[in-house]
């Protein structure tokens, strides 16, 4: 009796092989002058080759854990999302115990949560459900932490304000006229209004200290690799962080503990050989001798308002013995440049060409999601947000006239950037300078025009960017408030894999605060 894995009963070929008419075709398109005859024996050539490809069809892959049953929630009404910070609620309990044992935390959309529906803010996801737990989500649940939901982002990640998601605008809860920031808007909102203790952000270009800034919270970006990226939605993999959000530094310590440190093969951004410090156990410390570098080019970018509110905190710590001073690197202006160069061309190969994982790197592919994108963005193509439009047309024009030309060379420049701030480092314990060049603005009306929506999107972010290009920790925290009540927040840059210098002297000031 036959069985399934018969190897003579048909199979459906998982590639079915190209025409001779289809290969000549291309030919003629790539200008390789092949012959018929060449054709010919390329065809018999490949037709063989996929044979490979129906085995690689066959086999059943690995897949992430799930360890803890969950029922999959629903979508909230607008009378219990008043914000629209959330996009799905659930309820997923840990371990019964562990360092997050009591507390609540939020998952921005772009990460994976099995058995929960994910859109990752666009009408492109709508209807995909992931069969796995991201690497952050499992490590959550294993301490103890109870997940209430999904948290709104914005499309695809790609906006630093908060009006592009499918579901419409997270709004400020400050002030709902104004922006919450992106991408990770309904992370930082939710954690401000007390709905969850904590929450998981995404930093791609300033996309956790953006609306941690807004919303007045604690928001760190890691090391580049600290953190696991394993079952979420990249943009660009040498740019992508997830990291904590909460109220408070020690929460946003606590989370960060947690979510640290190697995966194994399954993401090939981290190295094997760092060590995850218990970061609570470190945030007292004396601030004598504490050598702090306000960044001059880092204040000179933002309105004045800022500047101000920013040197008077950052003069505060003196009273605790810091030494700040001010210094230039001038370097610090070029990194918009250098990311928008790899940000833009990266995003359009990695997140539009590579359907949402990219290509040539060692690890864990998410294939559902990837195959969800696909069909997004192939079948429905008119529902990319503005912002992403604009993102792949500019990657499209770069591509087919200059290919990786100008991508390479910030890379390279990139090496430059990182040492300029490592010369900084190695004197001083951080950088610091505003998180952003002004307070949150209003959210665009709905007869904004396209060129507003774009403007609305960009430029606040210009502190923001250069760290994920150079990997280095920053966390923004509450530094005061405008003359009309809006937070502005300040920016601790450290070391690579030294969070415990940026976290200390924001706890310092925390505590500073609070007293």
């Amino acid at each position: 009796m036959a069985s399934v894995g018969d190897s003579d009963l048909y199979r459906v070929p998982a590639v079915k092989p190209p025409t001779s008419e289809y290969l000549r075709e291309l030919s003629q398109s790539m200008g390789l002058q092949c012959t018929d005859v060449d054709l010919g024996v390329y065809l018999e050539h490949i037709t063989g080759t996929l044979r490979g490809y129906d085995r690689i069809s066959q086999l059943v892959g690995p897949s992430l854990p799930v360890k803890y049953p969950r029922t999959p929630g629903y979508r909230p009404s607008p009378v219990e999302n008043t914000l629209n910070g959330w996009y799905w609620k659930c309820d997923i309990k840990g371990s019964d115990n562990g360092r997050l044992s009591g507390k609540t935390i939020g998952i921005k959309d772009n990460v994976a949560v099995a058995g929960v529906p994910m859109t990752n803010g666009s009408k492109l996801l709508e209807g995909y459900t992931p069969e796995f737990d991201a690497t952050v989500v499992t490590r959550i649940l294993d301490a103890g932490g109870r997940i209430l939901g999904k948290t709104n982002c914005e499309d695809l990640c790609m906006c630093g304000s908060s009006f592009t998601n499918v579901t419409g605008p997270t709004l400020n809860p400050h002030d709902r006229s104004r922006s919450s920031g992106g991408s990770s808007s309904g992370s930082a909102a939710l954690v401000a209004v007390g709905e969850i203790d904590m929450a998981i952000g995404g930093d791609q270009g300033g996309s956790i200290r953006i609306p941690a800034s807004w919303c007045g919270i604690v928001g760190l970006k890691p090391t580049f690799g600290l953190v696991p990226y394993t079952g979420a939605c990249p943009i660009e993999i040498t740019i992508d962080h997830l990291g904590p959000m909460a109220r408070t530094v020690y929460d946003c310590a606590l989370l960060l503990e947690v979510i640290s440190g190697p995966d194994g093969i399954n993401d090939s951004r981290q190295s094997s050989t760092f060590h995850v410090p218990e970061y609570t156990k470190q945030l007292k410390t004396e601030m004598a001798g504490k050598k702090i570098a306000l960044i001059t080019e880092g204040f000179a970018c933002c309105e004045q308002n800022v500047q101000n509110v920013v040197r008077e905190t950052a003069l505060k710590l003196t009273t605790k013995g810091a030494v700040v001073e001010e210094i230039s690197i001038p370097l610090h202006k070029d990194g918009v440049a250098v990311w928008y160069t790899i940000a833009l061309e990266g995003a359009y190969n990695c997140l539009y060409k590579g359907n949402g994982t990219g290509y040539h790197w060692k690890g864990y592919y998410p294939s559902s999601m990837q195959e969800a994108l696909t069909r997004g963005f192939h079948l429905r193509p008119q529902d990319m947000s503005e912002t992403f439009k604009g993102a792949v047309l500019f990657g499209a024009f770069i591509q087919k006239n200059y290919q990786n030309k100008f991508y390479s060379k910030a890379q390279n420049l990139n090496m430059m950037l990182t040492a300029a701030y490592n010369k900084v480092l190695e004197e001083y314990d951080v950088l610091l300078m505003p998180t952003l060049t002004s307070v949150a603005p209003e959210l665009p009306k709905q007869d904004s025009t396209l060129k507003e929506r774009l403007k609305a999107d960009s430029g606040m972010d210009v502190n923001c960017m250069p760290f994920n290009c150079t990997g280095h920790p920053a966390i923004s925290i509450n530094a005061g408030r405008s003359l009309d009540g809006l937070p502005i927040g300040m920016m601790l840059v450290g070391r690579h894999f030294h969070e415990v210098s940026v976290l200390q002297i924001a706890y310092a000031y925390e505590q500073l605060q609070n007293n």
